[in-house]
């Protein structure tokens, strides 16, 4: 064997374990400028509100337009939509149309064409004319809903690539679970029955069931996810970290509130006595599953920024509506820039060491995360060894969705060094693993001069000469 080794080097060749193994590199250290540049980055941010009908002539329906969605992304760094899809023709209908449902398949590709992903809630009914609005309400019994879930399951499971997460909808107007003709009282919705809860419950498992186990489900209040999944109020009651992406039905439902910073209770989204054992039940629940929604009404001094931006981090944000309620962001003034930046995760990387040893490149990265979230999505983490002519990727061992808000994260990685000879950039990849060749959808970094927008890596601004 060593005279055949001889041989090969004799020639110019060299078998690639013997190429790692011929030149150790030094140990180089480098150190990263943080950006506060606003820019584009998936599942989180400001997101834009969109809606769709189905009336019983079978007309309503307004398709999602690839330009516009695209201009949210490249003009005002807006990679998300909330769609709500109404169901008005079915809310008397057993069988919802394919003509609908495929309306709806191509709302998605439209989405996946222009780079965005989908908050996807479906209801039947808006109110009608007066407050409080009128009865009937126009939701669906319960036994109809649990049917066109079940329609609806292989368009959402064709499609979770590009569904950040469903909202349980269905239940009341704008599917909110309170004005209903079915699932509590339609002259006091404040009155719930055990049947009503346990009507309510079926259809958040349905749609559990009806989505891949890594995507996740909202509901409008704590109270909901209490009641419906046996767990108390206060932090005891919420996710642990040994809990958090197990799968569970607690595991999987989040939380949106639609009338953030309205009244002390927002409205009645916090329902506990006192009301901080809801929001910290909520604020120990989203480390691990998401929360947003949208400002309702401005109630200063509450609504105001200093208030606003500290319940935001306290309660791990996301995302927000930025078409609703103007009034309210319009108060926050120069401040929606920092919203823009905080909102959901924001990466920035420290520090890098890098060293070459015996066919072996050894990686330590250190992070912060400064935004006010962490993903909820899983993500790939990849180091990426690329030159003029070849790139080559290897997976590593990490999940962003555990690089908390506010946190450091250090991170060691030793991994087999690139089979043919040269020198490589080390670059870092997050990309989301259903749409790993698109690089709209990787992560972005929070750091001056590295970012690769051809490819959705991060340059680490090392390199590593082999053989």
């Amino acid at each position: 064997m060593r005279r055949l080794v001889t041989a090969l080097a004799a020639i110019g060749l060299l078998l690639p374990a013997q190429a790692a193994m011929a030149d150790d590199a030094p140990t180089t250290t480098r150190t990263y400028t943080t950006s506060d540049e606003v820019f584009a980055n998936p599942e989180r941010g400001f997101y834009h509100h969109t809606e769709t009908h189905y009336k019983a002539d079978n007309t309503g329906y307004v398709p999602l337009d690839v330009t516009t969605l695209r201009n949210f992304r490249t003009q005002e760094n807006i990679t998300q939509i909330l769609r709500v899809f109404y169901l008005e023709k079915f809310a008397s209908r057993d069988v919802i149309d394919k003509q609908y449902l495929d309306l709806v398949r191509a709302d998605f590709r439209t989405a996946r064409a222009a780079g965005v992903k989908v908050i996807v809630r479906f209801a039947y009914a808006l109110p009608g004319a007066g407050w409080p609005p009128p009865t009937p309400y126009g939701d669906a019994p319960v036994a109809r809903v649990l049917k066109h879930i079940q329609q609806l399951t292989p368009v959402l499971r064709q499609n979770a690539d590009v569904i950040e997460l469903v909202q349980s909808g269905f239940v009341g107007l704008w599917g909110e679970g309170y004005y209903t003709d079915h699932f509590s009282n339609p002259q006091d919705p404040s009155q719930v029955s055990d049947q009503n809860w346990a009507d309510r419950k079926a259809v958040v498992m349905a749609l559990l069931r009806a989505l891949p186990k890594d995507r996740m489900i909202q509901v409008r209040t704590p109270y909901m996810k209490q009641r419906m999944l046996g767990v108390p109020t206060g932090t005891e009651g919420a996710l642990s970290e040994d809990q958090a992406y197990d799968g569970s039905p607690v595991a999987r439902v989040g939380h949106h509130n639609d009338c953030f910073l309205a009244s002390p209770d927002d409205f009645g989204t916090y329902l506990s006595d006192p009301i901080e054992l809801n929001k910290d039940f909520v604020a120990q629940d989203t480390n691990y599953v998401p929360e947003g929604g949208e400002t309702c009404a401005v109630n200063s001094p509450r609504s105001d920024w200093e208030s606003a931006s500290a319940e935001m981090a306290r309660l791990h944000f996301s995302f927000l509506n930025t078409d609703y309620n103007k009034d309210v962001l319009n108060t926050w003034g120069d401040n929606l820039t920092v919203a823009k930046q905080k909102l959901g995760y924001r990466f920035a990387l420290t520090q890098s060491t890098v060293t070459t040893r015996r066919g072996k490149v050894e990686v330590n990265l250190q992070l912060r995360n400064d935004g006010w979230a962490a993903p909820y999505n899983p993500r790939q983490v990849q180091l990426i060894f690329q030159n003029e002519k070849h790139t080559f990727k290897v997976n590593v061992p990490a999940d962003p969705r555990r690089w908390g808000a506010g946190t450091a994260t250090t991170l060691n990685w030793k991994v087999a060094a690139p089979g043919v000879p040269g020198k490589y950039r080390v670059l870092l990849n997050l990309p989301d693993p259903l749409l790993s060749t698109r690089p709209e959808y990787s992560i972005r970094l929070a750091n001056t001069g590295t970012w690769q927008p051809s490819t959705g890596y991060n340059d680490l601004g090392q390199i590593v000469t082999i053989g």
